[in-house]
This record gives structure tokens, C-alpha cells and sequence, in this order.
């Protein structure tokens, strides 16, 4: 049977920032990515939803550099890239934010967001010391939440009091000072309010604009059909469509997630004709 143009089971590149081709990967038995691909284009928001069990986080996991595949291929840019541990995930431009968002409570903001990566002072007599430059820190931190338009108090204050809005932008800024293109964010709303919700949503909506593309991880299919440009469905350790969200409805999505639909994924073909549209 011929696949129709909007599911297939190719994915092809056509200026892909991001390829994750046929991954595979096991437990033992358990076969937790039997065939996964994924692909992610320039400045786009792509959902990547699927019930428990259907591989996501597996796939997070290995693009994250937390696990590698058995088998399968990335590609940045169209480039093969090799991601075995988060550092060379890092290298290759990908930044992942999880549910805990690995936030110091009793450091500040700008100290959370070069923690592990201070900055030194330029000063040579001053660097043998190891001494970092809080204020360059301060002012490069500033800069780049004023850029985001994130709202928090104070980048001096201590991260324990702010709202969970304001912690997970900071942790998404975070990554954007680092230069990251790509931002995996897994379930980036949950447990938060609806204002909270909605700040959080309108940050992932402008990080388009700052040349950045995003893949979310979210069970929440409403939220998901505000701000994303393509849904990718996983199940079963495989993925088995994509689909341009102003071309389907939330209904067909739960179907491709539970079974009671079937379709076969065309990455490629879903991205060329959201172009042309």
C-alpha cells in the first residue's frame, strides 16, 4: 500500500537542523526504541507525544546523551554526529531541560545559570586564583533574560522563591545563553498554574525569533496546539506519524497515540507541504 503524503514511513532531511533516523534501542528484553525518527527544522516547535511506555523519554534520553542507541543514526545539520554522553550532545548544540529543571534553590538566578560554567576574570594574576567574575556574570544573565522578556525579581535572588514559571524560563534562558539552537524541554508545564502556564508557553513560542528550535515532551495535547508547528506520535517504541497541527485536531492525535488510528510517519512531506500551505 502506498503511503498518503501526510504519513509514510520515511523521514528525509530537506534542511533539518536535527535527524534522529531509525534509533533502536533495548533493556535487555525490553525493546524500548524499536524504530524512532524524528526530525526537527529551523525555528519550528515540534510536539513529540506518544502514552507511557511508547519510547519518549528513551529517545529524549539518547539525544540528551544520557543513553545511546543500539542502532540508528543523528544528524545535525545533515552531518552525522556521534552523542554518548550529555557533553557531546552539548557540543552539538543541544540543550535539554527536564521536569527538575536542575535549579540550586540557594544560589541565585545568574549563579544558576553559569553554574558549572562560571566566568573567570579576564585578569591572568586573577584567574591562578580561580576567582569568577560575578559582575560579567550578572550583566551577560541580565541581558539575556531582558532578551527573553523573562520576568523574575531579581537575578540576585535566590531561585527557592520564585514561582515555577519563573524557574523554568530561567532554566530555558539558560540554555540560550549557551548558545544551544536546538532545546528539548520535557513536560515544561507541569504542576504550574494557569498564568504561570501561559508565561511559559509565550517563551516557547518566541524562541523562534531567536533563531532556536524546540522539541516538547508533554502529555498535554491542548497546550501542545498552541504553540507547536508539527506533532510527532510515538507508540511502542516507534514512530508512526507526523502531523502539521494546523491540519489535524487533538481527536486524531489521541487516535495515532491510543491505536484506534493508524498512520505511517513522512517527516519530509509533512514539513513541505506546512512550507508551501
Amino acid at each position: 500500500m502506498t503511503a498518503s503524503p501526510r504519513a509514510s514511513s520515511s523521514v528525509v532531511g530537506g534542511g533539518a537542523v536535527l535527524e534522529a533516523l531509525q534509533m533502536q534501542r533495548r533493556f535487555g528484553a525490553v525493546v524500548a526504541l524499536a524504530d524512532a525518527s524524528i526530525s526537527l527544522f529551523p525555528r519550528e516547535v515540534l510536539g513529540l507525544v506518544g502514552d507511557n511506555g511508547a519510547g519518549k523519554s528513551t529517545l529524549l534520553k539518547i539525544l540528551s546523551g544520557v543513553l545511546t542507541a543500539d542502532s540508528g543514526e543523528i544528524r545535525i545539520e545533515g552531518r552525522p554526529v556521534h552523542i554518548r554522553r550529555a557533553h557531546d550532545a552539548m557540543a552539538a548544540g543541544i540543550e535539554t531541560v527536564y521536569q527538575d529543571l536542575a535549579l540550586v534553590d540557594t544560589m541565585s538566578a545568574y549563579q544558576n545559570v553559569y553554574l558549572g560554567r562560571e566566568t573567570l576574570y579576564a585578569n591572568r594574576f586573577l584567574r591562578l586564583f580561580d576567582l569568577v567574575d560575578d559582575r560579567a556574570m550578572r550583566a551577560r544573565s541580565r541581558e539575556v533574560l531582558d532578551t527573553l522578556a523573562v520576568k523574575i525579581p531579581t537575578i540576585n535572588a535566590s531561585v527557592k522563591g520564585m514561582s515555577g514559571g519563573q524557574r523554568q524560563c530561567l532554566a530555558i534562558a539558560r540554555a540560550i545563553l549557551w548558545g544551544r539552537r536546538i532545546v528539548i524541554l520535557d513536560e515544561p508545564t507541569a504542576a504550574l498554574g494557569v498564568r504561570e502556564t501561559g508565561q511559559v508557553l509565550e517563551l516557547i513560542r518566541d524562541l523562534r525569533k531567536h533563531d532556536v528550535s524546540v522539541i516538547v515532551v508533554t502529555h498535554n495535547m491542548q497546550q501542545l496546539m498552541t504553540i507547536a508547528d508539527r506533532i510527532t506520535v510515538m507508540r511502542l517504541g516507534r514512530t508512526i506519524a507526523t502531523r502539521i497541527v494546523k491540519d489535524t485536531a487533538v481527536s486524531e492525535i489521541v487516535g495515532l497515540i491510543t491505536g484506534a488510528l493508524r498512520g505511517d510517519a513522512d517527516d519530509g512531506a509533512a514539513h513541505a507541504a506546512a512550507t508551501a500551505a
